[in-house]
């Protein structure tokens, strides 16, 4: 038979191990309470992922060796038809200056420094090279004034945002160390986000007056 001491010493255990384990279940509330209000706000990655401001359109940015001024975007919608889906795109509209103090050289603006944000915790969406009178790849000459241009996405057909959010980055004039490429004469390289543009936009369908 268990002595007197034994018994007292199981009683005592069984009252820590129900203490302890009440804790950890309150504990675990407040973990998911927390969880549940973080959802409901719109999670993590809206709140902790951005580090740069949010401005409004129209705005002009300085962004490495370009200035961009972002005017407008447009859903461009082309119907369904009996040879081809439904698509859609985004058209952003803005005007390019080339400010690159230290080449001095004409260059195009790159489809990955303007992306499209979609939201939602989808993944970013860059544009193709951006289009300047016409021509794509067009050559930004320093020193003169800025040249309207549009950059487009390809989107969803269904994507009908009122407000579309677009990153700007900025390449960096600097030399590299990189262990596989290294240069001591700097170049412009390593774009980083600036700023995300919250863009009115308007829908338009092809073929419509």
């Amino acid at each position: 038979m268990e002595s007197l001491d034994d018994v007292i010493d199981a009683m005592i255990a069984d009252r820590v191990i129900h203490r302890h384990r009440r804790k950890w279940l309150i504990f675990l509330a407040i973990v998911v309470a927390l969880a549940l209000l973080v959802f409901a706000l719109g999670g993590w990655k809206e709140k902790k992922g951005r580090t740069v401001d949010t401005v409004q359109a129209p705005v002009t940015l300085q962004a490495g060796k370009f200035e961009f001024g972002i005017t407008k975007a447009t859903i461009i919608r082309r119907p369904k038809t009996k040879y081809s889906e439904a698509e859609a795109k985004v058209e952003l509209s803005l005007d390019v200056r080339n400010i690159d103090k230290e080449t001095r050289k004409s260059d195009y603006v790159s489809g990955d420094l303007i992306v499209l944000v979609p939201g939602k915790g989808a993944d970013l969406i860059e544009g193709g090279t951006t289009t300047c009178r016409g021509e794509s790849s067009y050559q930004v000459v320093y020193g003169l004034p800025a040249v309207s241009c549009t950059t487009s996405f390809k989107v969803p057909a269904e994507f009908d945002q009122k407000v579309i959010e677009f990153g700007v980055l900025a390449e960096e004039f600097k030399s590299t160390e990189d262990s596989l490429i290294s240069s001591d004469k700097p170049y412009w390289h390593d774009e980083k986000p600036i700023a995300v543009v919250q863009t009115p936009a308007t829908i338009e369908t092809e073929g419509e007056k």
